[in-house]
């Protein structure tokens, strides 16, 4: 592929002010975009202090970082100058270096062309990028243990046990097949129910185990519902610990939802106010109106409500609360952000819903992780439509070969153009 043998550059540090900042360069042609910055010999595996030069004259001084193939982070010769930090320095040792030979880098292109290069895998890909946007030490934890899974075996061997268990029934199915089926006992389809159900348990164990990493990776939505003046916004800041949204007297001061990422117990989650919701005999006006719009949207997609307003017993997302119980207690869970009781019971009620909410069906996505989750979901779908009352081999055999074909499509994925993009165009210009 042309495009991989081209060197890129980019910065690779956060912008904004700081001490120092990094321009990482890598491709065939990094030493030379070494050389005509420095105007030094890179050496490998070396940190040497050096001055930056761009168009004749020096720009700043630090340090040079070489790594000859395939002893680098991409599996490339790589360089990173490693400058004063701030916007103005990092961009013109960035231009250097494009104006040296290198084109600026495509988002995530670092760690795809290591993907590429067999220095991680796939699933290492991906928990980086899940440990680069963790939002709490529980998420990172995960994250980590992912990448340093090197070759995604821990996740792939429970695939393949469960692979393999599936097998096993299929196999004895298939063996049966050659025999009258009249001759087939009660106990072989008894024993052949039995291993399913252990197949059943399994799968819905992993299957949770997914579901809570996807909500550690992407944060759980925590809705605050209820009409207005209700204390939802003294709620909101009480979790939080600080004034983040405005609390007034006035009914109606929220008109729109207020966001803010909040760590539960190892749990990163998405607490949001919303505009307060009036319903009979109320006059919207336009504005209110779409307040309230919004919020009931809000509500619907939320992997927990926090319920001002007596909310469904059915719904188990639901935690129905009386706000105020320092005015006026009432039923559901007693509540002040005033004086602060029930606090620490909601944050533990919270976590429990997420608990229970990792049980739950999910929605599939683009990425390994998810794919995997996809397979298991399909797989136990399939598996709840086996009935070995009916004793009926070829019927199991049809359901227990379908099985065995999702969750081996789980086991040897192949990598499609679209899968990469998917995953690294996720990742910041640099990384």
């Amino acid at each position: 592929m042309a495009e991989r043998a081209e060197t890129i550059a980019a910065i690779a540090t956060a912008q904004g002010l700081g001490g120092v900042a990094v321009v990482r360069v890598s491709g065939e042609d990094a030493f030379q975009v070494a050389r005509t910055l420095t105007r030094k010999e890179p050496k490998a595996g070396r940190v040497v202090f050096s001055r930056f030069f761009f168009n004749g004259k020096e720009v700043d001084e630090g340090l040079l970082l070489s790594f000859k193939a395939p002893h680098s982070f991409t599996g490339e010769d790589v360089v990173e100058f490693q400058c004063h930090g701030g916007s103005v320095t990092p961009r013109r040792i960035l231009d250097a270096a494009i104006a040296a030979g290198a084109r600026l880098a495509r988002r995530g292109e670092f760690t795809e062309r290591a993907f590429l290069n067999g220095k991680m895998t796939f699933e290492q890909a991906e928990a980086l990028l899940n440990l680069i946007n963790a939002k709490t030490e529980k998420a990172a934890d995960s994250a980590l243990a992912d990448m340093v899974d090197s070759s995604g075996g821990a996740r792939a061997a429970v695939i393949r046990k469960l692979y393999d268990a599936a097998l096993k029934i299929s196999s004895e199915l298939e063996h049966s097949l050659d025999v009258d089926e009249s001759d087939l006992s009660e106990e072989f389809f008894d024993s052949l129910a039995a291993q399913a159900r252990s197949l059943d348990l399994a799968l819905s164990a992993e299957i949770k185990r997914l579901r809570e990493k996807r909500i550690l990776r992407d944060g759980a939505s925590v809705v605050l519902l209820g009409p207005p003046n209700a204390g939802k916004s003294s709620l909101m800041n009480a979790l939080l610990g600080e004034s983040r949204a405005i609390v007034s007297e006035m009914a109606g001061t929220t008109r729109d939802s207020i966001e803010a990422w909040i760590d539960i117990d190892g749990w990163p989650i998405r607490l949001i106010d919303t505009a307060g919701i009036r319903h009979e005999g109320a006059d919207f006006g336009a504005i209110e109106a779409e307040g309230v719009r919004r919020s009931e949207a809000l509500a619907k997609s939320a992997d927990v409500v926090i319920d001002f307003g007596g909310g469904s017993q059915d719904d188990e997302r639901v935690i129905a609360i009386c706000a105020k119980c320092d005015l006026k207690r009432g039923s559901g869970l007693n509540v002040s952000a005033f004086t602060g009781e029930g606090i620490a019971s909601l944050r533990r009620e919270i976590v429990f819903r997420l608990e229970r909410i990792t049980d739950k069906a999910g929605d599939g996505a683009e990425v390994s992780t998810e794919k995997n989750l996809a397979a298991l979901e399909r797989a136990r779908s399939i598996l709840s439509e086996a009935d070995f009352s009916l004793a009926d081999a070829v019927l199991l055999g049809n359901i227990m070969r379908r099985i065995c074909a999702t969750l081996g499509e789980a086991l040897g994925v192949e990598y499609s153009e679209d899968l990469l993009d998917s995953l690294f165009s996720r990742f910041c210009v640099g990384k």
